[in-house]
């Protein structure tokens, strides 16, 4: 962008969306014309109907479009340029300091359902790693009678879950705290537990896209070695952590189909299902654990 550029106050819609469908395109962004609407729509505080009834000829002011074309075509998140992201049937807040909530994760809340399929339930639910809260707070709006906590080991996170929970009209029912894994819990047992956890072996890290490479946080990315840490950890604690029939929800990622079932075996811990998601991808692992008699 240059400099005369910046310094027209406005330009007609059509013109602006053409340039920047020419940048992203250039930027090897993914579908230009749609995310250049997307923050043409932003930028005006439209609606996505409001914006595709308007003229191309109307005149609209450059700023802040132009500011937030330059980046996202610097590879900065969409979700990060609006600060909300939908997810499930909630619109959460978002910032760095967490992953942002991808559809891929709704896998968990599916399997959630099926297997409680009482939703006036008195559930106690425990997310750990929270991050935005997606999954805790998305369990909880579908089962009004649940309450649940939810750990992440950055504070950041953990605030931003609880303003999530604030937003969403859930606060009353949604508790959060900053911790490592379940170190903060005294004794306490969950009918669910749910987790994303970081599940990419760091060798991976590099390779992903620049969205999630150079602005997400690595962290909450990086499974160890073989992608496994986590895992490790969160099946070691479910026989203190679950109530007698209850079951925990995890994520997963490619290729661990295998070794979520090596490390749940180790533990004493039942894999129950393994469900794909719309992409047909291995998503989200059901567990239990195993009771005395069938050890």
């Amino acid at each position: 962008m240059n400099r005369a550029e910046k310094e027209q106050t406005s330009q007609p819609l059509g013109h602006l969306l053409a340039y920047a469908t020419q940048v992203l395109s250039a930027a090897e962004i993914e579908s230009p014309r749609r995310e250049a609407r997307l923050l043409m729509a932003h930028a005006l505080g439209w609606r996505a109907e409001q914006l595709l009834a308007a003229s191309q000829q109307d005149y609209v002011p450059e700023q802040p479009f132009l500011s937030y074309l330059e980046r996202r075509a610097a590879r900065e998140p969409m979700a990060f340029i609006t600060g909300s992201k939908g997810f499930w049937t909630l619109d959460l807040a978002v910032s760095p300091a967490t992953l942002i909530p991808r559809g891929d994760s709704e896998t968990v809340l599916s399997c959630l359902l099926d297997y409680c399929p009482d939703k006036n339930a008195r559930l106690s639910l425990l997310d750990l790693g929270t991050g935005t809260g997606c999954l805790l707070l998305a369990a909880l709006a579908e089962y009004e009678q649940a309450w649940g906590i939810g750990g992440d080991i950055n504070p950041s996170a953990a605030q931003l879950a609880a303003k999530n929970a604030m937003l969403c009209g859930l606060a009353e029912r949604a508790f959060f705290f900053a911790g490592r894994w379940d170190d903060a819990l005294q004794g306490q047992r969950f009918d669910v537990v749910l987790s994303n956890p970081p599940y990419i072996p760091t060798s991976d890290l590099e390779s992903l896209m620049p969205e999630v490479r150079q602005h997400e946080p690595l962290a909450a990315l990086d499974g160890g070695k073989d992608g496994m840490e986590a895992y490790r950890v969160l099946c070691a604690r479910l026989p203190f952590l679950l109530t007698e029939q209850g079951i925990a929800i995890f994520e997963i990622g490619v290729h661990q189909s295998d070794d979520i079932r090596r490390v749940a075996d180790q533990n004493n811990v039942e894999v129950v299902e393994i469900r794909k998601d719309l992409g047909d991808v291995p998503r989200a692992v059901v567990l239990r654990v195993r009771s005395e008699k069938t050890a």
